[in-house]
């Protein structure tokens, strides 16, 4: 039954991808600007006759609705089309682009989770103390702070003052790396070269940290206020009364509960984890899928921010679909 619904929501997934896709094709296309015009300079020296030609060849003399038919159709066969910038296919993009975005991701997730989760415990369990104001209070700047003020500011504590880390990139220049999977982590774990696995995990530390303590500030304050609620339940006032140690009754059996909440704002935040991680990639020069989408919406490279757009939402979605599954493990009276 439980695979029935998985499937179920998979086949869902396929209508909410597509439908993000037309709107992100319709709305590109109303946006100022013509990518011939960008590519070729403005116009400046390309007569009217090799513009013509180059609308052509991308379809863009063609009325809306007929873009939009061929874009359908083009989509269903598995085909995102071509950059008109880069000339290469959309696919071979992002997939090349890709791995650095979720490499990023889950290091800023490793991030907030690690400090979310201790910050919301001890803040529950020491309700009022001075740990638990000054707990909230940092959560409180943390969820106020803009991605790349924090990411501007570390990089000048950091990189400028201290010298401590890089500014910019996923591998130092003189270091060389097997390409494998595209996760410079994993790729030099499994070749054996520490060297490159140094030089990536120090290039990931300043954007994972710049992404991943606003989410931490967001889950904290949810994670504390869920330990709350279950700190004042009958079982657990029971599990006490039983003498139960507290370290128990609090991981065994509050925590659990409370994380029920918690697990959907972090599929939420693995989201904007996600999308919001354009403005980190272009601050610390990482070159991944936030950084060419912003590029690509400069030079109104249409495929490949509609390839990439697609990518965001089907990783959002899928990402949904994971929290829903893990609720019915942490409470098997919910039902998908």
């Amino acid at each position: 039954m439980r695979l029935l619904k998985i499937v179920e929501r998979i086949l869902v997934m396929i209508p909410i991808v597509i439908g993000v896709a037309v709107i992100v094709f319709l709305f590109m296309r109303l946006m100022p600007g013509d990518p011939v015009d960008i590519m070729m300079g403005q116009g400046g020296a390309v007569s009217a006759g090799e513009a013509a030609r180059l609308r052509e060849e991308f379809n863009l003399d063609k009325p809306l609705r007929v873009q939009l038919g061929i874009f359908l159709s083009d989509l269903l066969r598995g085909d995102l089309g071509y950059s008109y910038i880069q000339k290469r296919p959309v696919v071979s993009l992002i997939s090349e682009r890709l791995p650095a975005t979720i490499e990023l991701a889950l290091g800023a997730l490793i991030v907030g989770l690690a400090v979310a989760v201790p910050v919301g415990i001890i803040s529950a369990v020491k309700q009022n103390s001075w740990i638990d104001r000054l707990s909230m209070a940092g959560a409180f700047l943390g969820i106020s702070m803009p991605g790349f003020w924090l990411g501007i500011v570390l990089l000048l504590l950091f990189s400028v003052s201290l010298n401590l880390l890089p500014v910019q990139g996923r591998l130092s220049q003189t270091v060389s790396l097997q390409n494998i999977t595209g996760f410079y982590v994993l790729d030099s774990l499994l070749t054996g070269n520490w060297a490159a696995l140094r030089s990536s995990l120090r290039h990931l530390v300043l954007p994972s940290i710049t992404l991943g303590l606003p989410m931490a500030a967001v889950v904290a304050r949810v994670l504390r206020s869920s330990m709350l609620e279950t700190l004042r339940t009958d079982y657990v006032t029971l599990a006490r009364a039983k003498g139960a140690p507290e370290t128990g009754v609090v991981l065994r059996h509050a925590l659990r509960n409370a994380l029920i909440p918690t697990v959907t704002v972090v599929g939420l935040q693995v989201g904007v984890l996600l999308g919001g991680n354009m403005i980190v990639e272009t601050v610390f020069g990482w070159p991944g899928l936030g950084r060419t989408v912003v590029e690509s919406i400069f030079n109104r490279d249409f495929p490949l921010v509609q390839g990439a757009v697609m990518m965001y939402a089907f990783i959002f979605v899928l990402t949904n679909l994971i929290v829903d599954i893990i609720y019915t493990y942490l409470n098997p009276k919910i039902q998908m």
